[in-house]
């Protein structure tokens, strides 16, 4: 997991110890790792498939490696989970051969979409070449991505009961649109989490920002709740009062939120650092915070 503050020093922020716990914006934590190693090795070993090649299936897994939890802060869960996982497999021809090898999943954590894990399968050194190989490679890799997806919504939604408490109101869960818009703007203590740092946010035209310790700064030109949001934005280090002009617009797909986002008027030779800057510090850090 990369470490805050790596990239273009400007993005810099120098850890502080009174970041931790900004405008007593407080943070409770479950550890999980016990129940998450448990329920991962259930899963795999019920991993089996099969074909015109024979029979191939989990029998052991040897490496568990990482560790999760789920966090509340003010109402809102934050899961983090990271893990490295090997497993043993051994296959059965179809004229009753035996073959053995191994499954390794290398980056299984919030930063990667389930389509984006590195799942390496292999023979045993000792084992001769067969066409389970190849099963095991298409219709194993999909059933373990399948049993690794299961322990992500089972982790998120079973084992996450309790972790927020009703009010006299009832539980209050905003809907997706809501909170991005809010994260962006109105809600100077979201910006404060995924940035990991001091932040002033004033979520209205014409209202201003500074996040990241001072490294960004500017001001709110248009605010559609759930739509668009226009800003005029820059680096500390840029030259006195010059800003990019920012647009971020949001399409409501029904399951999912479409982000896009334009950038205008940054000074010739920081396309680059910009780009990162807003890559890392912006939208990793959201989906790695809240899960968008």
């Amino acid at each position: 997991m990369a470490k805050w503050g790596e990239g273009d020093p400007r993005w810099i922020v120098e850890e502080r110890a009174d970041a931790t716990n900004v405008n007593n914006w407080h943070w409770t934590e479950r550890d999980v790792s016990g129940w998450s190693s448990e329920r991962l090795r259930q899963l795999l070993l019920e991993v089996r498939v099969g074909g015109p090649e024979g029979v191939c299936q989990l029998t052991d897994v040897s490496k568990l490696d990482g560790e999760a939890s789920i966090n509340n802060r003010k109402g809102k869960l934050i899961f983090f989970y990271e893990w490295q996982l090997k497993a043993s497999w051994l296959g059965t021809s179809s004229s009753g051969v035996k073959y053995r090898g191994t499954v390794e999943v290398f980056n299984l954590s919030e930063e990667n979409d389930m389509d984006d894990l590195d799942i390496s399968v292999s023979l045993c050194k000792d084992q001769p070449n067969t066409p389970l190989l190849d099963l095991m490679k298409k219709s194993g890799v999909q059933e373990v991505r399948r049993v690794l997806g299961d322990y992500v919504r089972q982790l998120k939604s079973e084992f996450s009961q309790g972790m927020i408490l009703p009010t006299a109101d009832g539980p209050k869960l905003p809907q997706p649109q809501t909170k991005k818009n809010q994260i962006q703007t109105s809600k100077t203590q979201f910006v404060q989490v995924f940035t990991r740092s001091a932040a002033a946010v004033d979520g209205r035209r014409g209202g201003r920002f500074q996040l990241l310790d001072g490294n960004v700064s500017g001001e709110f030109t248009q605010l559609v709740p759930d739509h668009r949001i226009e800003m005029r934005w820059r680096f500390r280090t840029w030259p006195s009062e010059h800003y990019a002009t920012v647009s971020l617009e949001l399409e409501d797909g029904g399951d999912e939120t479409e982000l896009r986002m334009e950038c205008r008027g940054v000074p010739a030779g920081e396309e680059d650092s910009t780009r990162e800057g807003w890559t890392r510090f912006y939208f990793q850090a959201i989906k790695q915070t809240f899960g968008y």
